[in-house]
């Protein structure tokens, strides 16, 4: 394999396949990046066995092309070189198979290169009628769900986001069992069989740093694996296996206290309550509604206490005082984009919902936590 290729191109499809690599892959092999020329170009493929990304770049994009052929390349070295290398063209050249040569105009790299066929053959498959969503809708549901999902191992649903879809609707579902994030989408298209899956966040995260503009995903599903496909990019996923909980019933349906209030106020409110409860575990910020008025609050025995009062448009004549997590709220207040937010209550043991006041198809749940 020789040919030669412009340092942005080459480089810009090796930050996304890279995002495959894991540094737990037990098989050796799979710490390198794929090389494949042929008549159609250049294919990049990097994998952890759960996750795999294949990048294309065409033919017309190859400066030149002397031979083909295909060699596994070391992805911690090739990364690093072709980044710190200056703008320009750069050779690539395979030397008896299990050498590499990198070169450009004043710099040479001679490297190491993996067995090509060690590499494990990855299927690829395609639907005949993917899921087709625009990329930057995409990027949002992935934002207003991801950050709720579970760090622990011990519930690995749990870590994963449920995709559900029914005819032409799309429910998203995070939670960690605390927080709860729910984001519904209609569809251009009605789907023949009712779908319910749940994808690995890390892995959908990686794929929400690849989507950059409004080009269409296509999703397509499988009983244990999900691939997408973007512009040149093809991305394919495990999927988490086992039934993702039913949370439906965790939204209420009725409301004892409906207020809306001024979003930045809000925020701004329990971003400063919450500097005196940095250092402790759960972060805990209480707040009370007084009429028209809620006061957002903190203490620390050993800092002080902090008191916040900003105005707010309430419907019901019940007051409530709650106690919750800073942290939570803020990441939920964050994927609501609008001015005026609702807040919805039933007691102080029950969850508090967020909703946008112009937006109802995104919903936010946290638990209160008890204070005493």
């Amino acid at each position: 394999m020789k040919f030669t290729i412009e340092k942005n191109i080459l480089l810009e499809n090796l930050n996304n396949v890279t995002k495959a690599i894991s540094i737990k892959n037990v098989i050796p092999v799979l710490n390198g990046i794929k090389f494949e020329l042929n008549k159609e170009g250049l294919y990049l493929t990097a994998s952890n066995t759960d996750l795999t990304i294949k990048s294309f770049i065409k033919r017309e994009k190859i400066k030149n092309v002397e031979q083909e052929g295909s060699i596994v390349i070391q992805s911690k070295y090739i990364n690093e070189i072709i980044r710190k290398l200056p703008d320009d063209n750069i050779d690539i050249d395979v030397i008896d198979s299990l050498k590499v040569l990198i070169k450009s105009k004043n710099s040479q790299f001679n490297l190491n290169c993996l067995k090509v066929d060690d590499y494990p053959q990855i299927k690829l498959e395609y639907q005949k009628d993917p899921i087709i969503i625009k990329g930057n809708l995409f990027k949002s549901i992935i934002k207003q769900t991801v950050f709720a999902i579970s760090t622990q191992e011990s519930r690995p649903l749990l870590t994963g986001i449920n995709f559900k879809i029914m005819g032409n609707v799309m429910e998203i579902t995070a939670t960690d069992s605390y927080r709860l994030a729910k984001k519904t989408v209609t569809l251009p298209e009605f789907t023949k069989d009712e779908i319910n899956i749940t994808i690995p966040g890390n892995n959908i995260s990686e794929l929400d740093k690849i989507i950059c503009d409004d080009e269409p995903v296509e999703m397509h599903i499988f009983s244990n694996k999900i691939l997408f496909i973007y512009k040149n990019i093809t991305f394919q996923s495990n999927l988490l296996s086992g039934t993702y909980p039913n949370t439906n019933n965790l939204i209420p349906d009725n409301f004892a206290i409906n207020f809306k209030t001024n979003y930045i106020d809000f925020y701004s409110a329990i971003d400063r309550a919450s500097l005196l409860t940095q250092n402790k575990e759960k972060n805990i910020v209480k707040m009370e509604t007084k009429k028209d008025e809620l006061v957002v609050s903190s203490y620390a025995s050993e800092i002080g206490r902090v008191e916040e009062k900003i105005s707010i448009d309430k419907k019901d004549s019940a007051d409530i005082n709650i106690s919750f997590s800073a942290k939570y709220m803020m990441d939920a207040l964050k994927t609501l984009d609008d001015n005026e937010i609702i807040v919805l209550l039933n007691s102080e043991i029950k969850p508090i919902v967020l909703k946008s006041a112009k937006d109802d198809t995104l919903i936010q749940l946290i638990l209160p936590i008890k204070t005493y």
